[in-house]
């Protein structure tokens, strides 16, 4: 029974230990380069330039309900599900447009250019090009909910009123993490302004 124990013990630990590596070297993924503008308390303006990405619609808003099926076909594309068979390098955030046409999208990697990218295998999969735009942006740690995102938005909204700031379109979700990565983990909720 002891060499059960210890062995079980010793098993959790190796995984552990992995889980925590692993959320660690994810710190590679490529991220798009933004500038930031102004920080007003916890809420960052940043500047982004224009950005190619796979795109998926979703069922509605609901980061529970459609947040893994979103990740899921757009994982699909770049890991292969492509006229090519190509794999395409993984970055970070994965975004989610919160509004009425919700959607979900991967930044793709600087180096492609639009022709440069395979066709999707999905139709669900769309390219295509988002403008530059500047947001305003605030941070979080730990796994995200529908909870989670209204909290930190119900936040942004308060700053943004009290500095007379005017928004654009529908408010985001951008997290950085794969699921297993436990430790540092790092989501934002942001919002189009007009500048």
């Amino acid at each position: 029974m002891n060499k059960f124990i210890w062995t079980t013990s010793l098993i959790v630990a190796l995984l552990a230990l992995i889980i925590v590596i692993m959320s660690f070297t994810s710190k590679a993924i490529e991220t798009p380069e933004y500038k930031v503008v102004k920080t007003i308390d916890e809420v960052e303006i940043r500047l982004y330039p224009k950005m190619l990405v796979a795109k998926t619609n979703l069922a509605d808003k609901s980061f529970d309900d459609q947040g893994s099926n979103g990740f899921r076909t757009i994982a699909g594309y770049i890991f292969g599900g492509n006229e090519n068979n190509q794999k395409i390098a993984m970055t970070s955030p994965v975004v989610m447009n919160m509004g009425d046409s919700s959607s979900m999208y991967f930044v793709m990697p600087k180096e492609y250019k639009k022709e440069d990218l395979p066709v999707p295998s999905s139709n669900a999969v769309l390219i295509s090009e988002v403008a530059s735009k500047t947001l305003a942006v605030v941070s979080y740690g730990g796994y995200s909910s529908d909870k989670k995102i209204e909290e930190h938005i119900q936040i942004l909204s308060k700053i943004l009123q009290k500095e007379g700031l005017k928004t654009k379109g529908d408010f985001m979700f951008m997290g950085y993490n794969a699921p297993w990565d436990v430790i540092n983990r790092k989501n934002e909720v942001a919002i189009e302004i007009e500048m």
